[in-house]
C-alpha cells in the first residue's frame, strides 16, 4: 500500500467496536477509536457490579490498555455528536470533527421508557458502570434505611424491590438481590430481618425470559419463585414515582425500583437519515452498511438486520462481535478489490443465571437447566473476560459467594446515604 493510509473511524468501543478494532491489526490502516467512556466494558455481568457481587474493575479495562500494542491504533476520550457522510467526517461534541474514509458506528443502546422518560428518575436502567454503582447504591442504602425506620409501614417500602421486566437482566436481577436478602445479609442486621424483604419481578408479557424456550422458561419461573421472587406475569407497568409503581391498576409502595424492560438504539440512524425501526435501530444492508453509503457500517446494539435464518440478530455481545468480525472482514477484502458478501449470524446459544446455583442454557436443541448449567454459564463468562487476573478475581468472587453467601463489593459510595426515595 502506498500514500496515506486507510483512515478507519470506529464510534464505540463495545464488544463490536473492539472487535472490529482487533480484526484490522496487520492490515495496514489507521485507526481512530471514539468512545465516550475510557474503558471497555463486559455488559453480560454489569448486574454482578449493581448487587454487590463484583467490583467494578473485574468487569471493565481501559481502552487505551488494551491497544498500547497497537500504535496504528488512536484513541479518543470523547462523545460523537453526528455524521457528516457529504464531508466524510464525525462531529465531535466539543466542535470537533475526525475525517474517515471508512466509518464503523457501534454506538451501543440507552433506556427506552415507552414514552414515559420520567420514570428514569424514579426506576433508573441497568447499562454502564455509573448505573451499576447507583443501583448498589440504592439496594444496599434500602437495607440500611429500613434498620433505622420505625414505621412499619415505611419499613415495608424500604425492603420492597420492584424490577420491571423479566428479560435475562431483570430475572438475574431479581434472583440475586433475593438471594442477597434470604442468604448474605440476615447477620448482619439488628433491627430487620431482610428475609422479609419483598423481591417482586413484574412482566407485560405472558412469561419469563421470552426469548428462550417453553419449558425453560417455565423452569426459571419456578425456581425464582422458590428462591423468594415474586413474578407478576400479564401486566404492564402503568406508573412509577417516588413511593412506587402502579401496575394492572394496584398501586405497590416500594422505595427501589429498577428498570430492565426495553432499550433504545443510539441517534445513530438520526445523524445519518437512515431508516429505523420503532426502537430506533438502523435497518442496515445485508452487509451491515448504511443504505446509500457503503462506506459507512453499523453493528450491534446500533441496527436491525434479519440475518439469522430469516429473523432479527439478537442484541447480545456474540452477535455484536460476529458483526464487528465481519465487518473487519469486508474492510480488509475492498482493500485487495474483493468482496466478503452478506453477514450472517451464527448463534451459540443464550444463557441466564437464576441464583447462585441455577442457571438455564438453551443451545436450540440441546438445553440445560440447574446446577451444571450455573457451572458451564460460569466458565463461559470467565473465559471471555480480558486477562489473567479478572478471570481469577471473577472466580474467586463467584467461589465465595457459592462456599459462603458472602459479597465482598457491598460498599456504599457516590454521596454516602444519599439515594433517591
Amino acid at each position: 500500500m502506498t500514500g496515506n493510509p486507510h483512515r478507519v473511524v470506529i464510534v464505540g468501543a463495545g464488544f463490536g467496536g473492539l472487535e472490529t478494532t482487533y480484526r484490522l491489526a496487520g492490515s495496514g490502516v489507521a485507526i481512530t477509536l471514539i468512545d465516550r467512556r475510557n474503558h471497555h466494558l463486559f455488559q453480560p455481568l454489569l448486574y454482578q457490579v449493581a448487587t454487590a457481587s463484583l467490583a467494578t474493575s473485574d468487569i471493565a479495562w481501559p481502552v487505551r490498555h488494551l491497544m498500547r500494542d497497537r500504535p496504528e491504533v488512536t484513541t479518543l476520550f470523547a462523545t460523537a455528536s453526528g455524521v457528516d457522510s457529504a464531508r466524510k467526517s464525525v462531529q465531535l461534541e466539543d466542535g470537533s470533527e475526525v475525517p474517515y474514509d471508512t466509518l464503523v458506528l457501534a454506538t451501543g443502546a440507552r433506556h427506552a421508557y415507552f414514552g414515559h422518560d420520567e420514570w428514569e428518575q424514579w426506576a433508573p436502567g441497568l447499562k454502564t458502570l455509573e448505573d451499576a454503582t447507583t443501583l448498589r447504591r440504592h439496594i444496599l442504602v434500602a437495607f440500611e434505611r429500613a434498620e433505622r425506620e420505625t414505621d412499619p409501614a415505611r419499613r415495608a417500602a424500604r425492603l420492597t424491590f420492584v424490577i420491571v421486566g423479566a428479560g435475562p437482566t431483570g430475572v438475574e436481577l431479581a434472583g440475586t438481590i433475593a438471594e442477597m436478602a434470604h442468604h448474605t445479609l440476615p447477620g448482619d442486621f439488628r433491627n430487620i430481618d431482610t428475609r422479609k424483604a419483598r423481591v417482586i419481578l413484574i412482566e407485560a408479557g405472558p412469561r419469563v425470559l421470552a426469548g428462550f424456550a417453553d419449558d425453560l422458561s417455565a423452569y426459571a419461573l419456578a425456581s425464582l419463585e422458590k428462591i423468594g421472587v415474586e413474578v407478576v406475569l400479564g401486566q404492564a407497568v402503568t406508573e412509577i414515582d417516588r413511593e412506587g409503581v402502579v401496575y394492572g391498576g394496584v398501586r405497590l409502595n416500594a422505595k427501589t425500583k429498577i428498570w430492565a424492560a426495553g432499550v433504545r438504539a443510539s441517534p445513530a440512524a438520526e445523524w445519518l437519515g437512515a431508516p429505523a425501526d420503532r426502537a430506533g435501530r438502523v435497518q442496515v444492508a445485508d452487509d451491515l452498511t448504511i443504505p446509500g453509503h457503503p462506506e459507512i457500517f453499523a453493528i450491534g446494539d446500533t441496527v436491525s438486520i434479519n440475518a439469522w435464518e430469516g429473523k432479527p440478530v439478537p442484541g447480545i455481545a456474540p452477535a455484536a462481535k460476529q458483526q464487528g468480525r465481519h465487518v473487519a472482514d469486508t474492510i480488509k477484502a475492498r482493500l485487495r478489490g474483493a468482496s466478503a458478501g452478506p453477514f450472517r449470524y451464527k448463534h451459540a446459544g443464550s444463557l441466564a443465571q437464576i441464583g447462585k446455583r441455577l442457571a438455564v442454557i438453551d443451545f436450540g436443541k440441546f438445553k440445560l437447566r440447574g446446577t451444571i448449567a450455573w457451572w458451564i454459564w460460569g466458565i463461559a463468562h470467565i473465559y471471555f473476560l480480558i486477562g489473567l487476573r479478572h478471570r481469577m478475581a471473577v472466580a474467586l468472587s463467584w467461589l465465595w459467594i457459592y462456599v459462603r453467601d458472602q459479597r465482598a463489593a457491598r460498599l456504599i459510595t457516590q454521596g454516602s446515604s444519599k439515594v433517591v426515595g
